[in-house]
């Protein structure tokens, strides 16, 4: 057999054992029906038509820019991955400094990554004038641009050390390369999730434990009833930032801790919050990420598989200029096609995340007993985060990584029927 070949059956293999974890760690049903059916789902979700007609003019005012985004930024990836400019721009900066692969490889990537990124600057700022506007951000200029700089980085630096491993493993090994490199994307997905709350969240927020008092004490009983006991109840400082509300679990085993935001404490009563932190727990219990982990770690290898079958392509390599994968060449293609992946993979994504949240949902409603509140709390998060309660079909089936506000009610709704049986 080929290698192109054993690469394209790996990626089946692979993609198929995707399907099975889906299949089978995905609650597609999370409650059962009541009697008389199901709850019939109010549009509004409750709100007010002047909060209803806000979240909608903010929708249609941030969409479009997002949208632009998005297809501007895969255009120019596309551009310099399926033409030889990227090729001669990866050549071309590494050449003061004796343009060798190593430099080609890293130094092209960090080029490419801040190119596709400063091209879709002027629509991130326009975004931020959005958000601005509707006072949902509460960031100046400085800190919008410091944030900007300290996430391209972390990208840019990240991307490229990948890229080098990817083209000195192609180098180093011609025939398997995909298969070494498909466990290090599996592998690095696995170490990414432990890594993210140490080394990636403090570089954006600030964290202070939540004062002693009744909060913190219900917090905390809340995980223990839960079984997933906590090490500490943090506050960051997301006012820094923006008026959006938010709240989760963060870390694992002796370093998992509940996060959250000073915007909940400044706006929210004391049955609200614990209704969020239930959900968040609900994530813990369930082990949901884990679930995504497996996921990620199964799809980051499946998509490098199917990358060694896709490369050698000599119509593909053509197109980019590239002699052969080892080329540093080669890297624009392979961002664009990985671009490419994770934009199809989006929708199957979010697809299992709805789910994901709508469990987690019942189990706030579990451990708390409280529908009026999470229905409250719902109702909060969507005025104070601007949430178009009932958003077009389309845009949900696409991008909503969470049930909607409605359907969290009339979930709610169901969930107080069935206990008053």
């Amino acid at each position: 057999m080929s290698a192109r070949r054993a690469a394209l059956l790996a990626a089946v293999v692979l993609g198929a054992a995707l399907v099975v974890v889906i299949a089978v760690r995905t609650p597609w049903v999370v409650l059962p029906e009541p009697p008389g059916g199901r709850t019939p789902m109010d549009p509004t979700a409750g709100l007010s038509p002047e909060q209803i007609e806000r979240a909608k003019s903010f929708a249609a005012a941030i969409r479009p820019a997002s949208l632009a985004s998005l297809v501007l930024g895969l255009a120019v990836s596309a551009v310099l991955g399926l033409t030889r400019l990227g090729g001669r721009l990866v050549r071309t900066v590494a050449r003061p400094l004796g343009g060798g692969w190593v430099w080609q490889v890293l130094l092209g990537t960090i080029a490419l990554v801040v190119i596709g990124r400063l091209v879709t600057l002027p629509l991130s700022a326009y975004g931020e004038v959005v958000r601005h506007r509707y006072g949902l951000s509460t960031r100046g200029w400085g800190l919008w641009l410091r944030d900007v700089a300290v996430s391209t980085g972390i990208s840019a630096v990240t991307t490229a050390l990948a890229m080098l491993v990817l083209v000195w493993l192609i180098r180093r090994a011609p025939r398997t390369w995909w298969a070494w490199a498909a466990a290090g994307a599996a592998g690095l997905v696995v170490i990414g999730s432990f890594l993210w709350p140490v080394l990636v969240e403090p570089a954006f927020n600030r964290f202070t434990p939540l004062p002693p008092g009744q909060l913190r004490t219900d917090l905390l009983e809340l995980a223990e009833e839960n079984g997933t006991p906590v090490q500490d109840v943090l506050v960051a400082d997301a006012s820094r930032r923006t008026t959006a509300l938010n709240a989760y679990v963060s870390g694992f085993g002796a370093t998992r801790r509940i996060v959250v935001y000073d915007t909940v404490l400044a706006r929210l009563p004391d049955a609200q919050i614990e209704s969020i932190a239930a959900h968040e727990l609900g994530h813990v219990v369930y082990d949901d990420v884990l679930t995504g982990t497996l996921i990620g770690a199964l799809g980051a290898a499946g998509g490098v598989a199917l990358l060694g079958w896709l490369l050698p392509s000599t119509r593909l390599l053509r197109r980019a200029g590239a002699d052969s994968p080892g080329d540093p060449r080669v890297v624009p293609l392979v961002l664009f096609l990985v671009a490419v992946g994770s934009l199809a993979a989006t929708p199957v994504q979010n697809l299992v995340s709805r789910h994901i949240e709508a469990r987690a949902d019942v189990r706030a409603l579990d451990l708390t007993g409280d529908p009026e509140a999470f229905i409250e709390m719902q109702r909060g998060l969507a005025v104070a985060n601007l949430s178009d309660p009932d958003p077009p079909a389309a845009w949900q089936w696409f991008f909503g990584s969470h049930p909607t506000v409605a359907e969290r009610v009339a979930l709610a709704r169901d969930w107080a029927r069935l206990e008053a049986r």
